[in-house]
């Protein structure tokens, strides 16, 4: 049985950060990256502890072990990741349905990862349902980047209902923007 809740402690933040960790782009060989998928950004404790003051951070468990997180990163916080602040300079300058984005309400998903052990089993699908659940709210859309080579993600984004808003290149890799309109 796999349960879906909000981080609550340090001990959850330091198991994203394990979990993350084990699947960094940089942690794992070229062929699993394309076959698994792979996390790029690499989270500190202090930037998800501001991150978790904001909006609580979602995550899967099986039998108390973290299986899953799904990171939530409000506007607000679009510099405590460096890294991330291209692709908020980026969304600044975007349309959806002719209307500039910076005018709509939505949230960047800062993360997703999912264990290699427990994946195809619909972890990823509750992950984002209980941000739908417990965000949709506040915000109508939600919004990540995905490295192009990075299909496996693309694929299940798309799956749960993301569309492709945007591609661009940078320094460090190709990306796609989607968005998750939950308008409709």
């Amino acid at each position: 049985m796999v349960e879906i809740r909000f981080a609550q402690n340090t001990s959850d933040l330091n198991n994203i950060l394990l979990l993350q960790e084990k699947n960094s782009k940089h942690s794992i060989s070229p062929r699993e990256r394309e076959s698994e998928g792979f996390v790029t950004v690499r989270h500190s404790l202090a930037q998800l502890k501001k991150m978790q003051a904001v909006s609580p951070q979602i995550i899967a468990l099986q039998k108390n072990d973290l299986i899953g997180f799904a990171l939530v990163m409000p506007l607000e916080l679009k510099t405590v990741i460096p890294a991330l602040v291209p692709l908020f300079v980026i969304l600044d300058s975007l349309v959806y349905k002719d209307k500039p984005l910076k005018e709509l309400d939505y949230y960047v998903m800062g993360q997703i990862c999912v264990d290699k052990n427990h994946r195809g089993k619909g972890v990823f699908r509750k992950l984002y349902a209980a941000h739908r659940k417990h965000l949709s709210t506040k915000y109508n859309y939600c919004i990540t980047e995905i490295s192009s080579s990075n299909l496996r993600s693309l694929n299940a984004h798309l799956a749960v209902g993301f569309e492709v808003l945007h591609s661009f290149v940078d320094p460090t890799d190709e990306w796609t923007i989607v968005l998750w309109d939950w308008t409709r």
